[in-house]
């Protein structure tokens, strides 16, 4: 550690501009992630499942062997991410806001990270670029901030592409780094896009073969990714092989994968122009176009000099292997959504860096690159600040501050027992139950959910995609208590009610 210490004080001092520069740039790029949560955090379906699950674990002892949903009936996630946001719960009283910013914390350290992987593959100017992309991008920003198991992939891609570098320089113990990741990424905080790890870590190996591990290390390993593997097998076991019973289903009876890739390719080339290049830029300009077709020709350009740098081809490698491997994928009733590429954002802005480093070695590839950030910068900034700086008081908001004016509306009109119904699409309101069953235990309010009480107060959100699903409840609600007095929020109304005797 004294070593590594003393080398990182040399690089930071004999460097003094790029790393004030890098500082700066993650500064800003925390600033970004965190402020103004406390009113515009998403806190929705998941959001709301998840805070009851840990609400279980921290008031009741609940401990379980699975996490979220996969979205696929019957196969579910383990259990870490519960584990590792619940102490934030703790610490914030509940709060959601303090794990929100934990999590965008860890995104901050994969900005880090991607500025030091690009230095090893090229130079410090490529991993500032690459830090820099990674930091204003509208769209991983969004992504940093999601309350939401695949938040962490963000920071697991950094480590595992970092694991993957080591093995290729000869330190075979990354190896159980690798191992530990790849089964963290998968299991517990990944979603579908995250399977594709495997073919190209299997690749990697092969290719690698002169530092495959020896058997101390291969142990280990094993043990590592026994370790991410061991609460989903214990479940498996306890409940008769669900778990398994519905991956085979999936896989082999729902045929998931499929050889027929060419019915699909024309929808994956649309995906993955939305998922890479909407990291970059969330509109389309002239402008625009001009620097992507020019970092495209770069690409083909430098593509000789890449494949003679072995950290270009792994990460050449890890971003290949969803783009092919999710031309066979057709499972989930065939859709497929951005947020299963989580685990490849970082990875396609660093090659992305990669080429715009290439591209600053030459007078001509400066001004692309000048031009590639003017159009980054004035395409991402402006809704950036946007978005940061909502004060959550539009007419059809519906965030988190809007959520807590209602729920404290709702306790600091009630002064004895109150029933309350919900209506929220898609139907189930989580977020509201976790947020009433948080509310409760405040000492400042005197009013508590019960059953069976004269006085009811109904709280829905606006559902435009389904307006007579919102219409129906209503109607059924006039038939059970009258309204005496309604309040917006924003989306959410909240109404006051007496029951028809």
């Amino acid at each position: 550690m004294e070593k590594l210490g003393s080398s990182l004080r040399a690089e930071v001092l004999s460097h003094k501009f790029v790393y004030l520069l890098l500082g700066v740039i993650l500064v800003l790029a925390l600033f970004i992630r965190v402020y103004n949560t406390g009113k515009i955090l998403g806190f929705y379906y998941d959001q709301g499942r998840d805070a009851l699950e840990i609400w279980e674990l921290l008031h009741k002892g609940d401990v379980f062997l699975i996490g979220p949903t996969t979205g696929i009936a019957g196969i579910f996630r383990g259990p870490y991410y519960y584990y590792l946001i619940a102490p934030l719960y703790l610490l914030g009283g509940g709060d959601p806001v303090l794990p929100a910013n934990f999590l965008a914390f860890t995104t901050v350290i994969a900005i880090a990270l991607i500025y030091y992987l690009g230095f090893k593959l090229k130079d410090r100017t490529t991993g500032l670029f690459a830090a820099a992309i990674a930091s204003f991008s509208f769209y991983i920003m969004l992504a940093s901030r999601w309350l939401s198991n695949p938040t962490p992939m963000l920071l697991l891609s950094m480590l595992l592409l970092w694991a993957l570098f080591a093995v290729s320089e000869g330190k075979k113990y990354a190896w159980i780094a690798v191992s530990l990741l790849a089964g963290l990424s998968l299991f517990h905080f990944g979603s579908s896009g995250e399977f594709f790890y495997f073919p190209a870590i299997a690749l990697f190996a092969v290719w690698q073969k002169k530092h495959f591990p020896n058997g101390k290390i291969i142990f280990y390993s094993i043990v590592a990714f026994g370790f991410t593997a061991a609460p989903l097998i214990l479940f498996d076991f306890k409940n008769d092989h669900l778990l398994s019973r519905n991956i085979y289903s999936f896989i082999f009876e729902k045929e998931s994968f499929k050889t027929s890739f060419m019915q699909v390719l024309s929808d994956r080339i649309d995906f993955y122009q939305s998922v890479f290049w909407g990291r970059l830029f969330p509109g389309t300009s002239r402008l625009i176009t001009f620097s992507l077709l020019t970092v495209g020709v770069g690409f083909f350009l430098y593509l000789p000099d890449l494949l003679k740098n072995t950290k270009a081809k792994i990460l050449m490698l890890m971003l290949l292997s969803p783009i092919v491997g999710l031309l066979f994928f057709q499972g989930n009733e065939g859709n497929i959504y951005d947020y299963y590429m989580t685990g490849y954002y970082l990875i396609f802005i660093l090659l992305f860096a990669v080429i715009l480093g290439h591209l600053w070695g030459s007078v001509a590839g400066k001004i692309v690159v000048f031009i590639f950030f003017y159009a980054f910068f004035t395409m991402n900034l402006p809704i950036v600040k946007a978005k940061i700086t909502d004060n959550a008081d539009g007419p059809n908001t519906i965030l988190f501050r809007n959520q807590k004016q209602a729920i404290e509306w709702v306790y600091g009109d009630a002064k004895e027992e109150f029933n309350v119904d919900v209506y929220v699409p898609p139907v189930i309101p989580y977020a509201y139950d976790y947020l009433f069953t948080w509310y409760e235990g405040k000492p400042e309010y005197s009013g508590k959910v019960s059953d069976n009480r004269e006085l009811l107060y109904t709280l829905y959100e606006e559902d435009p995609p389904h307006p007579e699903r919102l219409e129906a409840w209503l109607a059924r609600q006039k038939g059970i208590a009258e309204v005496e007095y309604a309040q917006k929020f924003g989306g959410i109304t909240v109404e006051r009610r007496k029951r028809v005797k």
